[in-house]
């Protein structure tokens, strides 16, 4: 039976913790010692643009001693009409593990799970991106060496990555995370009583409102990420009226700074001057390049996951 990481929720608590801890294991030594995908295949398709991602699984698949293979957009029969399925059956007659990236639904790769022999990997999907949330939980607990009573301020818009990061934080027991987007540009209620509902059974609590004028005080971490997901565009033209009170100053992060360390993360790329501003990207409370580091142990962790029951 294949393991196949299609939501943050596929995971569990135990195991979500377990991939988060094992990522910070693989960081503490040379990345070359850990051979655990030594003789294994990992297949890299992506149909959209990506270099933090990208990069971190084929790099995370060499550096445990496995071989990744590259397919782009039209590499693969699926562009000329061949079924998610059948696809799904060829590949794992050769790969171990194949990790997509669509930019649309996960049913695609629903689908592909079904020949159970292959692992598959939602290296984002329109809804969520399951990896990402892993990153972040890693470099939290790297940062604060805890994820027991932090609270995460996330701003911006209600993406995928708002998504698995909410989904994540509520099986989390301790963790808090309050997310404050634009009105309309929220996660949609109904993921939002599930994730809230989860937060209870762990112990968890997740909130979203809309009140830029009311963001919380003494948080751990700030969360931005850019407004136009993937670069996609929005159907209202006005759009941006709506996002610049949400973006991250230097004088939002004083304020809901706490006196002992507040940091600053974000998934990347950001648009300078635009979902953040430059002094916070580059200033003393930044940890985005670091959290882009823990992509690579992130990945590297899961792919390890998935082919070492």
């Amino acid at each position: 039976m294949a393991r196949h990481i299609l939501s943050i929720s596929d995971l569990g608590p135990e195991t979500l913790a377990r991939l988060v801890n094992r990522a910070l294991e693989i960081s503490s030594a040379p990345l070359d010692r850990w051979q655990s995908l030594k003789g294994r295949l990992v297949g890299i398709y992506f149909r959209g643009s990506s270099t933090r991602t990208r990069t971190a699984f084929t790099c995370g698949a060499i550096r445990l001693g496995g071989t990744p293979i590259a397919y782009g957009p039209n590499d693969l029969q699926l562009a000329t009409g061949e079924s998610s399925r059948d696809t799904a059956r060829t590949l794992a007659e050769f790969l171990d593990v194949l990790v997509i990236r669509t930019n649309e639904s996960i049913e695609e790769m629903r689908e592909m799970t079904i020949q159970n022999r292959m692992s598959i990997v939602n290296a984002m999907s329109d809804n969520e991106h399951p990896t990402q949330a892993v990153t972040d939980l890693v470099t939290l607990m790297e940062e604060f060496g805890r994820l027991q009573d932090i609270h995460v301020l996330y701003v911006g818009e209600g993406n995928n990555t708002a998504s698995a990061l909410a989904l994540a934080a509520s099986m989390t027991p301790g963790m808090c995370l309050t997310l404050v987007t634009p009105e309309g540009y929220g996660l949609p209620l109904a993921f939002m009583e599930d994730a809230t509902r989860l937060g209870r059974e762990h112990g968890s609590l997740i909130e979203q409102h809309h009140r830029i004028d009311k963001l919380p005080r003494n948080v751990d971490a700030v969360y931005a990420t850019r407004w136009q997901t993937m670069g996609a565009p929005k159907a209202d033209p006005t759009w941006r009226s709506a996002f610049e009170p949400f973006r991250i100053t230097q004088a939002m992060m004083a304020e809901v700074s706490r006196p002992s360390g507040t940091i600053f993360l974000h998934d990347l790329p950001a648009v300078r001057g635009g979902d953040v501003d430059d002094e916070v990207l580059e200033g003393a409370q930044n940890r985005a390049f670091r959290q882009a580091r823990h992509k690579l142990t992130g990945a590297m962790a899961i792919l390890e996951w998935c082919v070492n029951p």
